[in-house]
C-alpha cells in the first residue's frame, strides 16, 4: 500500500502532462469546429502544400539521423576503447552543451551562418567569397545533427560498453579480423542501441520546427511549422491536431521497433 501510495504523484503528473493532453489532440483531430466527428482533419495531411511539407520533413530528418549514425558510432567505439574511467570525462563534456536552452543552441548557430555572421565574417578577412549559408536545407539540417548528436552517441555508446571483451577476443582467437570482428560481433550486438538512438533522433528532428523557423528563415516549410502555424497563427486547433495524429504514426512506430529490437533497454541511456 505504502509503494502505491508513493506511485500517486506520477500518475498524477502522466495524467496532468500527457494523458489529458493527448485526449485532447484526439478529440480535436477527430472533430470539426461544431464538434461533430470527422475525419477530414486527418485526411488533410494528403493536401498538396502538406504533402510537400511532409516529405521535405521525411527527407531532411532521414539526412539528419543518417549523418548523427555515421558520426555517432564511431565516436561511441573511441569512447568504448578509452574504458569507463577514460571516457566519462569526454562523455560529461560531450552533453554539457544540452543543459543549455535548445533555443539558445539553435540562435548561436543562427550567428554563425547568417549572411553578417562570423563564418561569413572570416571568409571575407580571407578575402574569399561569402556563402548563403542560412535559410537553407544545410543549415536546417546541420542544426538538427548538432542538437541530437547526443541521443545518437549515448545510446550506441551505452551498449557497446556492455560488450565483453572476452566476446571480441574470441572472435579473434577463431580467426576473424578486425573487420570480420566488427561486421560480425560488434555491429549485431549494438543493434539496440541503433535502433534506440535513430528513433530518438529522427522523431524529433520530423517534428521541429524551432530549427526550421531560425535556421530556415521560415522559408523552408516543415509539417512541424504547418502543425505550429495552425494552433498559434491559423487558430485552427483541430486541422493542427488532425495533422498531429497522423506525425503520432511515426511515434508509435519507433515504439514498436524498440520494443522488438531493445527488449531489455540496452540502447536506453537516459
Amino acid at each position: 500500500m505504502s509503494k502505491k501510495l508513493l506511485s500517486f504523484p506520477y500518475l498524477l503528473w502522466m495524467a496532468g502532462f500527457t494523458i489529458i493532453p493527448l485526449g485532447l489532440i484526439v478529440y480535436f483531430g477527430l472533430t470539426d469546429k461544431s464538434g461533430a466527428f470527422t475525419l477530414a482533419n486527418v485526411a488533410a495531411i494528403a493536401t498538396p502544400e502538406h504533402a510537400k511539407a511532409l516529405g521535405l520533413s521525411l527527407a531532411l530528418s532521414l539526412a539528419a539521423t543518417l549523418l548523427c549514425l555515421l558520426f555517432a558510432y564511431p565516436l561511441a567505439m573511441i569512447l568504448r576503447s578509452r574504458g569507463i574511467s577514460g571516457s566519462a570525462f569526454i562523455v560529461f563534456i560531450f552533453i554539457l552543451p544540452m543543459w543549455m536552452n535548445f533555443l539558445l543552441r539553435t540562435l548561436a548557430w543562427q550567428t554563425l551562418l547568417e549572411k553578417s555572421g562570423v563564418i561569413n565574417g572570416f571568409l571575407a578577412a580571407l578575402r574569399l567569397p561569402l556563402q548563403n549559408l542560412i535559410n537553407t536545407p544545410g543549415a536546417i539540417i546541420l542544426g538538427m545533427v548538432y542538437n541530437f548528436l547526443p541521443f545518437m552517441v549515448l545510446p550506441i555508446y551505452n551498449v557497446l560498453v556492455k560488450i565483453d571483451d572476452n566476446t571480441i577476443n574470441a572472435a579473434r582467437d577463431l580467426g576473424a579480423n578486425t573487420a570480420q570482428t566488427f561486421w560480425y560481433v560488434m555491429l549485431p550486438l549494438s543493434i539496440p542501441g541503433i535502433i534506440s538512438g535513430i528513433t530518438m533522433v529522427f522523431v524529433p528532428a520530423l517534428t521541429t520546427f524551432v530549427i526550421s523557423n531560425l535556421l530556415g528563415g521560415s522559408k523552408i516549410l516543415l509539417i512541424g511549422n504547418v502543425i505550429e502555424q495552425e494552433f498559434t497563427k491559423g487558430n485552427n486547433w483541430n486541422l493542427g491536431s488532425g495533422i498531429s495524429l497522423v506525425m503520432m504514426i511515426f511515434i508509435l512506430i519507433s515504439m514498436a521497433l524498440i520494443a522488438k529490437y531493445d527488449k531489455n533497454g540496452e540502447g536506453n541511456a537516459f
